[in-house]
């Protein structure tokens, strides 16, 4: 595989991941059954956005790395790589937290919903929780993210430096003759044309 392909496949990856974690935080994780004071128990469905809000910034940083990268010199391209590594690891320990306690994480929405607060007497509202395939999916896409951050900290360096269209200098060429419109001025004035060849 060739140098722009291997550089074009890991930061293309990466800002798909993040996309994908983007989806799963939109998504509905957890169904929970909520007791009623008559009648069957009232679902409240809960998304992502309130079971594992901190999916967001580990997304958006995500991105920010594939654009870190693309500028970055061999040594910063294995200090994002890491980064990117730990991001990774932190959305597989988001998810996996929500996913231990379905019911911890939807507390919000249970008291926005019902008015009722507090872990013991939200516990108790709750009768039943449904999961979805989300949380499990936000968890393997983590784990992605850490694959992909380590090949990126082990390849990266390698890649050749980026070119000099953001360098802050500009080459001037030596052979380029200079003009002064004074002395062409005070030429002229005296009989001489400036513009011609000179002998």
């Amino acid at each position: 595989m060739t140098v722009s392909r291997q550089r074009a496949l890991l930061l293309g990856s990466t800002a798909l991941l993040a996309a994908l974690t983007l989806l799963a935080w939109s998504q509905p994780w957890f169904t929970l059954e909520l007791a009623a004071t008559a009648g069957d128990p009232v679902p409240l469905v809960v998304r992502g956005d309130v079971a594992a809000a901190a999916l967001v910034p580990l997304a958006l940083t995500l991105l920010a790395v594939v654009a870190a990268v693309a500028l970055a010199g061999p040594v910063f391209r294995v200090v994002f790589g890491v980064l990117e590594a730990l991001l990774g690891a932190c959305i597989v320990a988001v998810s996996v937290v929500a996913l231990g306690g379905p019911v911890a994480a939807s507390a919000s929405a249970v008291t926005e919903v019902t008015g009722i607060s507090g872990a013991d007497s939200v516990n108790a509202l709750v009768t039943a929780v449904s999961v979805s395939a989300w949380p499990a999916v936000a968890i393997a896409l983590g784990g992605l993210v850490v694959v992909v951050g380590v090949l990126l900290a082990v390849v990266a360096p390698r890649w050749p430096v980026s070119g000099r269209r953001y360098s802050r200098t500009r080459a001037v060429a030596v052979d380029e003759p200079t003009t002064d419109p004074i002395a062409e001025w005070d030429a002229l004035s005296g009989g001489d044309d400036p513009t011609a060849p000179s002998r």
